[in-house]
């Protein structure tokens, strides 16, 4: 019999399913099969989406027509008040384009652009993938653990020197809050950035998904500092809680306007246009408001205060951890425990992670998933196993200008301290 696998597109020959979803299901399916698993694998808010705007989808249900390609222009005008406002960008309705998740749009946007893709690493762990799936080129910036695994200005320049080529088109994504690693870039080091992304006339594409969830509140987009050729890319998945609602957002300049104008092409071919009820609800989440600010203060705070608790923990425990800025996840490495790990057989992040799985139920991800040497004993945690519901309630009984109670995560993040626990006597063997 034919095998059907030579029938098979070669840019998806070897795929295999997103490191994130995959880790769900299978914990998923060990849970169902009675083994407790701490659940640190996807990047899942745990908060709910605030009830403002959960009220907009039920008063929106009869929404039934199809949308514009690009999507409903009272939102897009939203968007870009919202990026005004928070950002101190300009930005225009005609400037925005809404998807089915920002994960949409970044693959309609590399099926529209022709040059080649540029990611820092550790990154998010679709961005390659996708590209891989087009055929696009990609080139790696490789960051290191002295500079909190982000990039700087002289590592980008130093690779664009190397490749001279000065005038290739190239799109760099820039992801900060930094998903996996939980830093950001201070506002000096994103002027240089700029700076160089100018002189080689680069596309910045800033994934900004967890701008909102900068843990003090003051996250500045570097679309300030590039106007005229930074993409900034949004949605609702990570600072509204609703990542299983499928929207995202792409705010652009007026002189990349014909990227745009493609990627709608493109997307009247494919989706058609994002859900309409999901769309007026997005509507009222963009716009803001006493209620959504109070939300995020409180999931600030809470975000905040478990993340520092776990580098605490791990740090002192001799595994090196940045303390967090912004989202909800660390990046552990385990290196001072090569020697230790090695006598038990593991050698490398995707066997650190697989057993740590079997033998503790602890579900994170390896440092390969997101582009980095498997021979790095490094991880990604999403510090999410908990009630965001419960935690909101109990953080609201105390003032938003003070820090909550010492003993806060361990009433309402009992599983991540838990897990965290686990991981360190583990590692220790």
């Amino acid at each position: 019999m034919t095998d059907n696998h030579v029938s098979l597109n070669m840019n998806v020959r070897g795929l295999e399913q997103s490191a994130t979803i995959a880790i769900n299901d299978r914990s998923k399916n060990l849970d169902e099969n009675g083994k407790h698993i701490y659940r640190l694998g996807l990047g899942q808010s745990p908060f709910p989406v605030p009830l403002n705007v959960v009220n907009a989808l039920k008063q929106n249900a009869h929404q039934k027509d199809y949308l514009p390609a690009a999507g409903l222009r009272q939102l897009r005008q939203t968007v870009a008040e919202f990026h005004r406002r928070k950002d101190g960008v300009e930005a225009s309705a005609d400037g925005v384009i809404i998807g089915p998740g920002s994960k949409e749009l970044m693959f309609i946007l590399q099926i529209v652009f022709y040059g080649e893709l540029m990611v820092p690493t550790p990154c998010w762990v679709s961005y390659m993938p996708q590209a891989n799936i087009i055929g696009k080129k990609v080139s790696h910036v490789h960051t290191r653990k002295e500079h909190r695994w982000m990039m700087s200005a002289e590592a980008l320049e130093e690779h664009l020197r190397e490749q001279n080529d000065r005038y290739r088109p190239r799109i760099l994504i820039l992801n900060y809050p930094s998903n996996p690693v939980g830093c950001t870039y201070p506002e000096e080091e994103l002027k240089a950035i700029a700076r160089v992304a100018r002189e080689y006339e680069l596309i910045l594409l800033s994934d900004e998904i967890y701008g909102q969830l900068h843990h003090r509140g003051r996250h500045v987009s570097i679309a300030r500092y590039y106007p005229e050729a930074t993409i900034i890319s949004g949605g609702l998945s990570k600072w509204c809680g609703a990542g299983g609602w499928r929207l995202g957002t792409f705010t652009f300049p007026p002189d990349l306007q014909w990227i745009l104008e493609k990627m709608s092409v493109v997307a009247s071919e494919t989706f058609t246009s994002v859900c309409a009820p999901i769309q007026y609800a997005a509507c009222r989440a963009f716009t803001g408001g006493i209620s959504i600010e109070e939300y995020l203060l409180h999931c600030r705070r809470i975000l905040s205060t478990l993340g520092n608790r776990l580098a605490t923990m791990f740090n002192d425990a001799g595994i090196e951890v940045n303390s967090p800025e912004g989202g909800f996840y660390l990046y552990p490495d385990f290196t001072r425990f090569r020697k230790q790990l090695k006598q038990r057989g593991i050698t490398d992040s995707r066997a650190l992670c697989e057993d740590l799985l079997e033998e503790t139920g602890v579900a994170i991800l390896p440092g390969a998933s997101f582009g980095r040497d498997a021979k790095e004993l490094t991880a990604r945690l999403a510090y999410v196993d908990f009630d965001g519901a419960e935690a909101l309630a109990k953080s609201k009984m105390h003032a938003v200008d003070k820090p909550l109670p010492d003993d806060f995560p361990e009433k309402c993040a009992f599983n991540v301290i838990k897990s965290a626990q686990t991981i360190i006597d583990w590692v220790k063997g």
